[in-house]
């Protein structure tokens, strides 16, 4: 299997793990395929505040095992930034 196949696959897996996490831990009342990948978390996007955004961050600490930099506001500009800092720091972690 080629590496640009294993790279899509797996980023729809954690796609799809941190989509069904932020709805649950959120309380979303949304599915997991009404999230599109570029919508922005803060902001106008889902309508998250300061909580839901710490929220998201310990999500992502407890489920993917990283840390999520002290001034997240970059990282945490759309969902596809979000998902391209858990595979990097993965990536790192794994190396």
């Amino acid at each position: 299997m080629s590496i640009d196949i294993q790279r899509l696959r797996r980023r729809r897996e954690i796609s799809a793990l941190l989509k069904s996490k932020l709805i649950e831990g959120l309380d979303l009342p949304y599915m997991p395929d009404d999230i599109a990948e570029d919508v922005s978390l803060i902001g106008s996007g889902l309508g998250l505040d300061s909580l839901d955004i710490l929220e998201i961050a310990i999500c992502v600490e407890s489920t993917f095992s990283i840390k999520m930099p002290d001034s997240s506001s970059g990282v945490l500009r759309s969902f596809n930034t979000l998902i391209d800092f858990i595979i990097a720091e993965s990536e790192a972690k794994n190396a």
